[in-house]
């Protein structure tokens, strides 16, 4: 699949760095980020997470009582790997399953899950609509969606900065870290051109979602989507 060529090698190779990374470029607003969001979530008994990575999102829905079982999908077995240690560790081994395949084509059936989640993956999509689709598809109806999600800063301040960020501070950091500075050039290009905001809710629409709702924050260098199907 050249999906998982593509994606799947490119998140194999920063695995063991990948959450270091996000801790220290963020200073740990990361963690925040993913608490705001579980927040948003009901309790449900059947949740899954795509692009579940190395399982922060699931292991905070686990942690926050907002999940019975969470069910993840990734295309990246060393992410994978990686977070079934962490849920192992934080005694979590049996509430958070890690599964191999695309959100693109989930291998589950239709109306299975009480709630969709994903953290920073829906812009690695080789087609947006189709991995929105496809969450619609495998959510029961009555079902919630939240996604996170990186969108670019209004304010001409604050995008300075985030320019500047970017451009030159993190792509260093990802060399120090990782060694692996062209991973972290995808990312930071991936977050520079992908939809935001009401446009992001459109789609969300069109994929069957109703009462879409975004959120910016840390002064919109992030976004919490949320949905209902």
């Amino acid at each position: 699949m050249q999906e998982k060529a593509n994606i799947g090698s490119l998140f194999d190779r920063i695995a063991g760095s990948y959450d270091r990374f996000n801790h220290v470029t963020s200073a740990g607003i990361d963690l925040w980020w993913r608490k705001v969001a579980i927040k948003k979530l009901n309790h449900a008994d059947k949740v899954l997470d795509v692009a579940i990575g190395t399982g922060d999102l699931a292991m905070e829905a686990v942690r926050q009582n907002k999940a019975g079982h969470v069910t993840g999908l990734d295309l990246s077995r060393e992410m994978m790997r990686i977070g079934a240690e962490k849920a192992k560790r934080a005694g979590m081994a049996d509430k958070i399953d890690f599964c191999e395949g695309s959100a693109l084509e989930m291998p589950y059936e239709n109306n299975v899950f009480d709630a969709v989640t994903c953290a920073y993956g829906i812009r690695n999509f080789s087609d947006l609509d189709k991995g929105l689709n496809e969450m619609h598809r495998v959510m029961k109806d009555g079902g919630q969606l939240v996604i996170l999600e990186f969108s670019y800063p209004k304010n001409c301040v604050i995008r300075w900065g985030y320019n500047l960020y970017f451009t030159h501070i993190m792509p260093l950091l990802g060399k120090i870290i990782s060694k692996e500075s062209s991973a972290y050039t995808y990312f930071l290009n991936s977050v520079k051109t992908f939809i935001w905001g009401d446009e992001m809710l459109q789609h969300l629409r069109d994929a069957g979602f109703s009462d879409a709702k975004f959120k910016t924050l840390t002064f919109g260098i992030t976004t919490l989507y949320t949905a209902t199907k």
